[in-house]
This record gives C-alpha cells, structure tokens and sequence, in this order.
C-alpha cells in the first residue's frame, strides 16, 4: 500500500491484513502502532506512516503497549523480493549484523557497506544498524517478560554490546525501565522457572491452515532428530536446531479450528511454542528460523486472491484458505533430505549426526553437518552436494542470490532438477518455485509454491 490515504483507511477500520505490512505513528502521543491498533483512531493529520518499526524508532516514536507493534508478523514482502533490500532484511531477520556486523551483511550481498546502508536507507527510512536494533529490543523484551534470566544477561543475549547500549534501547522503544518491562509481563509468563523453557507466540496475519503444515511435518519427520505428536487439531511438532551459538529444541503446538476466508472471519492469530537454548543469544535466530519453516510471514489474502482466479484452483483455494508453503529450519539439511530421502536421512543421523548431552523423549540428535557429511560420504551425487555446502560454493542462507543457488545445484554431478525445485522452494523460501514437469502456470506468479502445495494436498500434483 503505497497511497497514504488508503493506508489511513486500513487503520480507520483496523484492518489486521496490514500488519507488519507498515506502521503509523501520532505525533500527539509521540506513539507508533500497527494498522489493527484497537486504540481511539487519530485524526489524519496527526499520522505518519513507516515501512518499518526501525523507522518509527528513529523518528522518535515509542512502540505502543496495547498493540504490542513489535510483535507482528514480517512482512511478506521480503519472502517474495529477490533483490538486494529484500536479501538484506531476511539476514537481518537471522541475526547476521549482531554476529558480523554491517560489513559482514554487506560481504555476504556482495555490495559495499556504504551502498547498502544508502539501498536500505533510502527505501526503508532506516539503516541496517537500526533494523537490527529494533530486533534486539524486541528479543530483549521476549526474554525480560518470560523468563528469569538477569537483566544483564539479557542486554548481552539479545545482542547489545553494552547495558548502557541496552537500557537506552529499552527507554527510547518502550519508555520503561528493563526492570519495568518486566513487571508489566502478562500475568501467567512472568519469570518462568529455569528448564521451562522459552514461551513464544509466533504470529500469523490472515487465516491459516495448520492442519496441511502438520501433516507435511509428520510425513517427513527424521527420527531423532523430529517427532509428531497427538492426535490430528492437537498435535505438537518438537525438533532439535543448530543454531549459531549452540544448540536449542523447541515445541509447537498446531492451531486448532478451522481457517476461514476474508478478514472479519481471520484477521490473525499466533502458534504457541515453548524455546529451549543452550544459549540465549540465538533467540532471535531461532524464532526466525522457525517462521520461516512454519511460513508465517506470508500474505495468504495476497496469494488467495491470485490463484483463487483461476478456475482450476478456484475450488482449492476456497476449500483451503490460508494454505502455506512450509520451509525449514535448517536449510542445509533440508537440502540432504530433499536429495535422499527420509528413510536415508534417518541412517545418515544414527550414522553421523550429533548426539544432545541431553537427550530429550525421542529427540536424540542433530543432523549432521556438511563438512561431517562430505568427509564420511565423499562419493556421489550426496558427497559432491556436503562437499558444495561446507566450502560455500552452494549457500543456502537468508540472502543468498536464488538464481545463483540453483545453477550451482545443478552444476552438481547427478543433481536431479526436482530436488533443485524442493530446495528453491522450502530452503530458500522462493514463493515462485514451479516444479519441473509438473502442470503449474505461469499465470499463477509469484506464487507458484503455494500452487504446487494446494494441487500436492488435493491429491492433483501431476508430472
């Protein structure tokens, strides 16, 4: 929404599809929010609008208490663009500028740090430093309302480089204390005991059909290092992640109900999860990570409208609103699965995978890494693929150029160009992935892998 005006009618009649899609800010109250802000709406005059919470932070504007603006889903728009603002926001999103810094996001886009602070600035009214910024106050909010970490070990898991840093951060998004956002936690999350874990709400805008993204979880799930369980509307998906600074296992429960269409019907909701890390610096990269496997960043009113025009998939997308592409949490071992299969990928981790200190129930492992892979399965298609991984001549990070990851796949001795398509899709996130020989159009861009997944659960998915 690019008028400003239709902007102000979203937040007139608080339209919860432009969530995380933009923000306004009151210049009375000094307050910005989202769209769907239950709050007295303001007089136009008195509203501006920010792509970006960053923005809004730098304009001076505290985040809101009642809508909570920090907690709404990304914007789809970065799923979808493949250029480089929107490869810069996905490895924002993964936490590359707390562990690299500027320059390692700009080394890993390929530009100059200049360049893409001026690319960033310019389009989205904030600098990488900042985006990064308000991710850490909102990850530093996370950990002070639930759980009993100190407020110095807070400042430094959620990135900071210093508690000054932190508290300042802390006064100018919220106008409270650390210790005061704390005391404002929701009653029954304040200071959860030590082994509780995390608890999150991932939040999703628009109706969402959590019954397909679990059967697809429990179909694939890799023994040890994955479980489903309970009975279908009840289930819990658990998992073990690798992730920058150590190791983490975590628990979603399915969103029970059935999605409906249209805005009224679903403006939104959330997934419940429970985070266990070794470190709680990875945070921020965990809850990423797991948006990205659940796609929970997509805009579904935007790919139903589209494919609900077609008369072949009309019937689909009527009888599925909400239907998602699902990614993964761990791009390189999709990437291993998606080649071998489950029943493979299952003797690969008894074989090289990672054991946990601490096994969890039926939660055992991590999947082997390429390096390990490449070293004990050298031959093959498998070996030339762990070999490409671990040397970086195939990335499969958040920013990684989609084109170029797949003609480097394809280069691989052996690479089926079905495996290159599941890769494309799920572990780079591509909504546009159409796969080979299979009866999927053009006109159905850029949202071909929502596509693919309607005609895959309908049983109508023809090579």
């Amino acid at each position: 929404m690019t008028d400003e005006d239709t902007r102000y009618e979203a937040v007139r009649s608080r339209d919860a599809r432009f969530d995380g899609e933009f923000f306004f800010a009151v210049e009375t109250t000094g307050i910005y929010c989202r769209p769907s802000c239950p709050a007295v709406t303001p007089k136009r005059r008195n509203v501006r609008f920010f792509a970006t919470a960053a923005a809004a932070q730098g304009a001076g504007f505290r985040a809101c208490r009642r809508c909570r603006p920090d907690a709404v889903p990304g914007s789809a728009e970065w799923n979808l663009r493949a250029d480089v603002v929107g490869r810069a926001m996905r490895l924002i999103g993964d936490g590359v500028v707390d562990r690299e810094g500027v320059a390692g996001l700009a080394a890993r886009l390929g530009y100059s740090a200049r360049q893409v602070q001026r690319q960033l600035t310019a389009e989205l009214g904030a600098g990488p430093v900042a985006l990064a910024r308000a991710q850490r106050a909102h990850t530093a909010r996370v950990l002070l309302q639930t759980t009993g970490l100190p407020v110095t070990e807070i400042a430094f898991a959620s990135g900071f480089a210093s508690v000054r840093q932190f508290n300042d951060t802390i006064r100018a998004v919220y106008a409270s204390t650390p210790s005061g956002l704390r005391a404002a936690a929701p009653r029954g999350r304040k200071g959860a005991t030590p082994g509780a874990g995390i608890p999150l709400r991932l939040a999703y805008r628009g109706p969402y059909r959590s019954g397909a993204v679990f059967d697809l979880l429990q179909r694939e799930a890799v023994a040890g290092v994955e479980e489903v369980s309970g009975a279908p509307g009840r289930r819990t998906y658990r998992r073990t992640l690798r992730l920058p600074y150590g190791t983490g296992i975590v628990a979603v429960e399915e969103r029970t109900g059935a999605a409906k269409a249209g805005p009224a019907a679903h403006p939104g909701g959330w997934l419940d999860a429970r985070l266990h890390l070794t470190d709680p610096r990875d945070l921020t990269t965990a809850v990423q990570r797991l948006r990205r496997l659940f796609d929970l960043d997509a805009d579904p009113y935007a790919v139903d409208e589209r494919l609900g025009a077609d008369p072949g998939l009309a019937p689909l997308v009527a009888a599925r609103p909400g239907l998602r592409s699902p990614g993964t949490a761990d791009p390189a071992e999709l990437a291993v699965r998606a080649l071998v299969g489950r029943a493979e990928a299952e003797h690969l981790v008894l074989r090289y995978g990672k054991a946990l200190d601490a096994p969890s129930g039926s939660l055992t492992h991590l999947f082997p890494e390429p390096a390990v892979l490449a070293g004990a399965e050298p031959h093959g298609t498998l070996g030339a693929l762990a070999a490409a991984l671990a040397d970086g001549t195939v990335r499969l990070d958040p920013g990684a150029d989609r084109d170029a990851t797949a003609a480097a796949l394809l280069a691989l001795p052996g690479m089926d160009p079905a495996v290159v398509a599941v890769v494309r899709a799920r572990a780079l996130g591509d909504p546009d992935v159409a796969l080979p020989g299979a009866d999927v159009r053009d006109d159905w861009r850029p949202w071909r892998s929502y596509a693919v997944q309607h005609l895959a659960v309908a049983g109508k998915l023809t090579d």
